[in-house]
């Protein structure tokens, strides 16, 4: 199979790192497992240095990762490692890449030394939480700077399939709010609803473009989940965090106010449940969502730890874990969503990816729930932004009913709090009583 080596906006976070830092400190690229930390990694060193070594610790020789136990003699260790790979590395033009870093603890913990010596960038990757797990025994490097990376956003995505001209459209046209039209937004939505399915992991998109076929990018997923399963076990043996992570899709169909880790896994100490939840989130293959008690622009300040939704990381894989038990031709998300005929009971599927499409936008996920008046069901305003001083709560209908009455609740409760109000649905783009109505492709902007 070809590998396609797609334009990630990554690229341009580390370019400022390396023109803005020059050296002071190096970059770690954290992420989930194949979400092209590495490609994209090794992709900036061969562009952007005269030389590059790149040192993956899950495969490279016993003696390239012993070098690190003693780094005493720098001149020693640099000489050995141009000799093990062949290449020449020449002062402040090259780079150094620890892919895999959590593999080798202690070649996180010379950053510090190596950083001081000043020869050379440096540039890690680290997969999962045995990051975290792995550096129990040695000292975080403090000259590092870290940068997150997700799975393809939809612009990203875009590009994938050679389109540069759509989004650039969408935005202009999210700021001076105009309808797209009918046969425009169909369109633009049957779009969308692609990336839905195939998702934002470097090797479903690839497999897309190579075969064209939902089979087999459905396969692709389901080994990234086969994978991650593994991971979990390596860290939890007793299986529990793999069914925690399993169960995200059935939780959110419940369309309860948190999810309740207590149906998943029965007779657990909260604490060691505490526990699996943060390695979860550390894992960073969810992302979670908060209860904030308060809404305000302080939200952090606020929010439940206790509450909480959990919302799968990439929305392709979520497709695939929703029915991972059945064979492909079996799984009705795929049939109804590609044909627009998903109902309110697989709604969760448009939740997750406006998830998704704003913690890639780089904001923090929140929430907030209360009684109605009668005290017999919870208004829910599915997520929350700060803005200015002010929140803009956000409701997401899976249908292109644009009643929300939420929405109205809680401007009733809050007035003052509120900057803009939104409702993320499936229908054109407009304004109306103080509500923005957003297609699901333009979450992207808010």
């Amino acid at each position: 199979m070809s590998t396609n080596t797609f334009k990630r906006k990554i690229y341009d976070r580390l370019l400022q790192w390396k023109t803005e830092r020059k050296g002071s400190t190096a970059i770690l690229v954290q992420g989930a497992r194949r979400v092209g930390k590495s490609t994209i990694v090794e992709q900036f060193a061969k562009q952007e240095y005269q030389s590059y070594i790149l040192i993956d610790f899950s495969k490279c020789s016993q003696e390239v990762f012993n070098l690190f136990n003693d780094i005493s003699d720098l001149n020693h260790v640099f000489m050995r490692l141009q000799l093990a790979y062949g290449v020449s590395l020449h002062e402040r033009n090259s780079a150094i890449v620890f892919d895999e870093v959590q593999k080798q603890p202690l070649a996180r913990q010379a950053i510090k030394h190596l950083v001081a010596d000043g020869r050379y960038d440096y540039i890690e990757t680290g997969s999962l939480i045995s990051i975290r797990k792995n550096v129990k025994d040695i000292i975080i490097p403090s000259e590092e700077t870290r940068v997150n990376m997700y799975p393809m956003d939809y612009e990203e995505f875009r590009w994938a399939l050679g389109d540069s001209a759509t989004i650039p459209l969408l935005r202009s046209i999210s700021e001076k709010p105009v309808p797209l039209g009918d046969a425009a937004h169909r369109k633009l939505l049957r779009d969308f609803r692609l990336y839905m399915l195939v998702g934002g992991m470097p090797q479903a998109v690839n497999k897309y473009l190579e075969t064209n076929n939902l089979a087999e990018v459905d396969n692709t997923k389901r080994e990234i989940l086969d994978l991650y399963d593994s991971d979990f076990m390596k860290i939890d043996g007793s299986g529990k965090l793999s069914m925690l992570f399993a169960a995200i899709p059935s939780e959110l169909n419940k369309n309860a106010s948190r999810y309740q880790v207590s149906s998943v896994v029965e007779n657990g100490r909260p604490d060691r449940m505490t526990e699996y939840i943060a390695d979860l989130r550390e894992s960073m293959t969810v992302n979670m969502a908060y209860h904030v008690n308060d809404p305000s622009a302080g939200m952090s300040f606020y929010k439940d730890l206790d509450r909480f939704k959990m919302f799968v990381a990439d929305t392709g894989l979520f497709v695939t874990l929703a029915f991972r038990d059945k064979d492909f031709t079996e799984n009705v998300i795929y049939q109804k969503l590609w044909n627009d005929k998903l109902n309110t009971n697989l709604g969760y599927l448009y939740e997750n990816v406006v998830a998704q499409m704003l913690r890639a936008a780089g904001n923090e996920l929140f929430y907030h729930t209360w009684p109605t008046e009668n005290g017999k069901r919870n208004y829910e305003i599915d997520f929350l932004l700060a803005r200015k001083n002010k929140v803009c709560p956000i409701e997401v209908k899976s249908s292109g009913y644009s009643t929300h009455a939420s929405l109205d609740a809680f401007f009733k409760k809050y007035p003052d709090r509120i900057l803009d109000q939104y409702l993320v649905y499936s229908k054109d783009i407009k304004r109306e009583d103080g509500v923005q109505y957003l297609p699901f492709y333009m979450t992207m902007f808010l």
